[in-house]
């Protein structure tokens, strides 16, 4: 792929989740049947050409699970790529591929996307930045879709200068900002459910953190509640899901993997009436975040439940594992507020992601702020 001579990405290599088109080679979706369907393709995404432009050199296309419908890095056509930071443990999904190009050395920055968590969980579990956008901040333009209104386009680095540097290229300006010190929010009803080594092992972070913020409080976020959130998340995603791809499914008779299938045939069921019922929950819950994230504050999270589960886990365990997860993962993707996680945290040597989230249109006030974090 032909890059710019020199531009702000210049020195820099990365990686293509393959879910974008990339002119020059098919796009798989981490599924035979995609790949067989699509063709070589002449055109690539936008999001590709801005890094191509900026002078940034294209290394490859990287692993996806399958449909991006996953959450655990692994494919059943394709296997599990290797996590970087902790080898005997899943890399997390479904931008697996390009967290464990970005966390093995393989490449500088990757491009990723987000739906569910879909960079925040493999960046946790590799050690890594990652970053959810601004719903709609990045274009999706030449990429498969998943969950339209849940979808978004982000990225992994190892260190904080690359991920600004390709930060600026592809966020633009903020709409939103934040306070200098900001004051923040503790999720308490989302990390209700956190196992007793996480929830100390976020408090003793917390305190090293405290004088980059003003005043830290517990607060209930997750209304009406967290249940009710998870099922909203769920129902949306999978009608949104089913629309995207239930009838390709259906009339190729595609062979989906274990997990992958039954989610998306789970998702067939979801009725119209649910998916507008959630809406409604959806946009309650929105308003109600709006308010806690006025003048500037954030809100502060492990970005996982956990630090990655052992590749020797049992289906069942990672589904437990991923419906947890979700849990913590839907304030940013039910209220499309950008959630930027940094590699903060340890527990004997693997890594656990640190999350902020801020209002819609604050992405590089999140950056800034996690680079001081970081110092």
């Amino acid at each position: 792929m032909a890059n710019a001579a020199s531009g702000p990405l210049s020195g820099l290599t990365f990686a293509v989740k393959d879910i974008f088109d990339v002119a020059g080679y098919p796009t798989g979706c981490g599924n035979p049947h995609m790949l067989a369907m699509s063709g070589i393709k002449t055109a690539s995404a936008p999001v590709v050409d801005a890094l191509l432009a900026a002078g940034a050199v294209f290394a490859g296309k990287t692993h996806t699970e399958e449909l991006a419908f996953s959450m655990t890095g692994k494919n059943a056509h394709y296997g599990a790529p290797r996590n970087g930071a902790a080898p005997e443990r899943i890399a997390g999904g479904s931008s697996s591929g390009s967290a464990a190009a970005v966390s093995n050395g393989l490449c500088d920055f990757a491009l990723g996307t987000d739906t569910g968590g879909s960079v925040r969980a493999p960046a946790s579990h590799c050690g890594l930045i990652g970053l959810r956008p601004t719903h709609d901040r990045v274009s999706l333009d030449g990429c498969m879709p998943l969950a339209p209104g849940f979808d978004t386009c982000g990225w992994f680095a190892r260190d904080m200068t690359t991920f600004a540097r390709v930060s600026e290229v592809l966020l633009g300006e903020d709409t939103a900002t934040l306070a200098d010190t900001p004051d923040a929010w503790l999720p308490r009803d989302a990390l209700a459910g956190l196992p007793g080594h996480v929830a100390t092992l976020f408090a003793a972070t917390l305190d090293t953190l405290r004088p980059r913020f003003g005043v830290i409080e517990s607060t209930d976020v997750m209304t009406p509640s967290t249940d009710a959130l998870y099922w909203a998340f769920r129902y949306i995603q999978g009608f949104q899901a089913w629309q995207s791809h239930g009838a390709a499914i259906e009339k190729h008779d595609f062979q989906l993997g274990p997990g992958v299938r039954e989610r998306f045939f789970w998702s067939k069921t979801v009725t119209s009436g649910q998916n507008g019922q959630s809406e409604n929950i959806r946009a309650q819950f929105r308003t109600g975040l709006m308010k806690l994230l006025e003048g500037g504050r954030v809100i502060l999270m492990p970005t996982m439940p956990d630090v990655a589960p052992l590749l020797s886990e049992s289906d069942d365990a990672l589904d437990d594992y991923r419906n947890q997860s979700i849990r913590m993962l839907c304030i940013s993707g039910l209220s499309g507020c950008p959630q930027i996680t940094v590699p903060l945290m340890q527990m004997d040597g693997v890594p656990l992601g640190f999350s902020i989230i801020g209002a819609p249109g604050s992405d590089k006030g999140l950056l800034e702020l996690a680079r001081k974090l970081m110092v």
